[in-house]
């Protein structure tokens, strides 16, 4: 097992530009991407069952937490065995919630990097939107299914997103509280519109950040590396990037009418829509 790797973990608002920060990162030949992935789930599985399992149990303590520390680390390593770059960028939006994990794992604190992808809230939520209504035209999506009712009008639909169980609730929820917990010089935060609008600066300062040297990007032909059947998440596009990188104007007004805007819950969005820059210097 090549237990050289470093592992670094991307993480963010759905629709806020992780997918294609990865496949542009995927450009450097040294670098390893994932498209979303399923290992800390995995270790998640692992480490919730493992007290639960009798013969750990009746082990001495200390022992038993060793053991476990060491199988989490295989398979951490083993995950990323099959390929050749020693730098890996592996991207689940539940990371910021389990860093302690990944610190104990991973050599300390000082040793997690997170690059974390955000956008304003209004248009994350614009995002999901056109999709459900590109979805919809011929499908259902799995937040319809569970509560067609609700899922029935704009209003009903904002709430769900930023239900805290839902794909835009519970990432707001999971960074902010990554931030009270101590995390802050650990996270780059990727804004999407200064992504965008300036890739070059963008792509140098996470360089920086990871203590890299500087790769020369294309990013008027970013071809997708990372591919994910979307029809497991439910909507249609879902992780389709488009090849060149272009400053996007805000959707949100065409989106969602004045009626919609004047609703409590979008006066909740709007209070929060760049909630990150509470954290910034």
């Amino acid at each position: 097992m090549n237990k050289n790797k470093t592992i670094h973990m991307v993480a963010g608002l759905p629709r806020s530009g992780s997918t294609l920060l990865m496949n542009i990162l995927g450009q450097n030949p040294k670098f390893y991407v994932t498209p979303t992935s399923g290992i800390l789930d995995i270790l998640l599985q692992v480490r919730n069952s493992w007290d639960k399992n009798s013969a750990f149990r009746a082990m001495d303590a200390e022992e038993s937490e060793d053991i476990k520390r060491n199988v989490l680390k295989a398979i951490l390593h083993t995950y990323f065995e099959h390929v050749e770059q020693l730098i890996c960028f592996d991207k689940n939006r539940g990371w910021p919630g389990y860093l302690e994990m990944m610190a104990e794992l991973c050599g300390g604190k000082n040793d997690i990097k997170v690059l974390l992808t955000v956008r304003d809230l209004r248009d994350v939520v614009a995002s999901f939107e056109m999709l459900h209504r590109k979805t919809a035209a011929l499908g259902l999506t799995h937040q319809e299914y569970a509560d067609p009712k609700k899922f029935r009008t704009a209003i009903g639909r904002l709430e769900t997103f930023i239900d805290q169980d839902q794909p835009v609730g519970r990432a707001y929820n999971i960074i902010r509280d990554a931030y009270t917990r101590g995390w802050g010089d650990q996270i780059y935060i990727v804004e999407y519109d200064k992504f965008t609008s300036n890739p070059h600066d963008t792509m140098k300062s996470i360089y920086n950040f990871l203590g890299y040297t500087h790769y020369q990007h294309d990013f008027n032909n970013v071809k997708q590396l990372t591919i994910e059947d979307d029809s497991v998440h439910g909507f249609k596009e879902l992780h389709t990037i488009r090849p060149q990188v272009e400053p996007q104007v805000p959707n949100w007004p065409e989106v969602f009418d004045e009626v919609v805007r004047r609703e409590p819950v979008w006066e909740q969005i709007e209070m929060t829509a760049q909630f990150w820059r509470e954290y910034q210097s």
